[in-house]
């Protein structure tokens, strides 16, 4: 045995054990709390028979017996968020196999067709498209079809099962064609839902090709966000592709009417149209992400550039000042080595100390300012 299979046995045997034997421990000094009713997450059960609702139980030990006594009937189970124990209930009531009864228990499972014997588990990613956060929310449904059955199991807020369940129980015809019919009505409802999404994710795309050329600073963590969300939506359209050529494969053994094989095509030809729309942003948005960091480089450089423009002028500047205070300092020089009172100075006692130092001084103030002229620094 796999040893996969092996664990969910041993998770559920004795889940089923506890279940069955209703054990309870008393203490003689101290009275047990009432207990509780337990929180049923049965949104809604029905039974129908040629395509009409006959029966509404309220529980599912009613729906067993009720579907006990009426062979020809189909029973339609909606479950949100159920509880380890409703769902070993519907294993040992439905013969399910453990390792999707694990799946169903522990959510969080990759979109994927498994079929174990007669009865099909499958489990969808479905989507919405919150237009507040402008993001995309992401649940898991879970379900079980087989013989006289079908099981939902919902651990999101998506999609809305009760619309699909109307819609089935305007069309009787269509119901009367048994829980293949519901799984190609709720396979229809998961893909036409990713249609707003889609169109969603397409404004947002554009929405940030504009912030990308508007050089908006938040872009970058914009893209990198929506491109996450992208690769979830892919994670969750990509497999229904495999599932639905799966589905197709099954047409002639299973015996699938003509006509829900005509329904499931459709089906298939949305998801693949849904599949190369979302690889589309993925390559739109690997686009943009490299246009962001072309231009993020280039007003890099041009802010570099203009940087080293001020530099440049700063250091223009500098030399200049410089300059004149190097051609300014030349007399001053001068003329505090003739302020010196020592009486052995020959030029103090020349006739022409004083005019020799002024010419002194316009000399050197010249040469430098030649010197400093040549070198481009005045």
């Amino acid at each position: 045995m796999p040893p996969r299979r092996q664990r969910a046995l041993r998770v559920i045997r004795p889940a089923l054990r506890r279940q069955g034997r209703g054990d309870t421990v008393t203490d003689r000094t101290h009275h047990e709390p009432e207990p509780t009713e337990p929180r049923s997450s049965i949104v809604d059960a029905a039974l129908y028979r040629d395509g009409k609702r006959i029966s509404t139980p309220s529980s599912l030990a009613e729906t067993y017996r009720q579907l006990r006594a009426d062979a020809e009937a189909m029973a339609w189970i909606g479950l949100y968020k159920p509880s380890d124990a409703e769902l070993l209930s519907l294993a040992d009531e439905f013969d399910l196999h453990p390792l999707a009864v694990e799946d169903a228990m522990e959510a969080h499972q990759r979109p994927k067709l498994e079929r174990y014997g007669e009865t099909l588990f499958v489990v969808l990613r479905a989507a919405r498209y919150l237009d507040a956060a402008e993001e995309v929310d992401f649940a898991e449904l879970h379900l079980f079809v087989g013989p006289g059955f079908v099981i939902t199991v919902r651990h999101g807020a998506a999609p809305n099962l009760s619309a699909v369940r109307r819609r089935m129980e305007d069309d009787p015809e269509l119901l009367r064609l048994g829980p293949e019919a519901v799984l190609y009505a709720v396979l229809d409802s998961v893909v036409d839902g990713y249609v707003p999404v889609v169109n969603g994710v397409s404004n947002d795309v554009d929405e940030i090709e504009v912030q990308v050329f508007g050089r908006d600073p938040k872009v970058s963590r914009r893209i990198y966000e929506l491109s996450r969300e992208v690769l979830e939506f892919q994670r969750a359209t990509r497999p229904l592709a495999t599932m639905m050529a799966g589905l197709e494969a099954g047409f002639e053994k299973y015996g699938t009417d003509e006509e829900l094989q005509r329904y499931l095509r459709d089906v298939a030809d949305h998801v693949t149209e849904v599949t190369e729309r979302v690889d589309g942003f993925r390559q739109v948005l690997s686009d943009i992400l490299a246009v962001n960091a072309t231009l993020v480089t280039q007003q890099q450089n041009e802010e570099m550039k203009s940087l080293t423009e001020a530099s440049f002028e700063q250091n223009e500047e500098i030399k200049k000042i410089s300059s004149w205070a190097a051609i300014l300092f030349a007399p001053t020089l001068v003329g505090t080595i003739y302020g010196m009172n020592f009486d052995n100075m020959p030029e103090t006692h020349w006739a022409f100390g004083y005019p020799f130092a002024l010419l002194l001084m316009a000399i050197v103030c010249a040469t430098l300012f030649v010197v400093f002229r040549k070198k481009d620094w005045l």
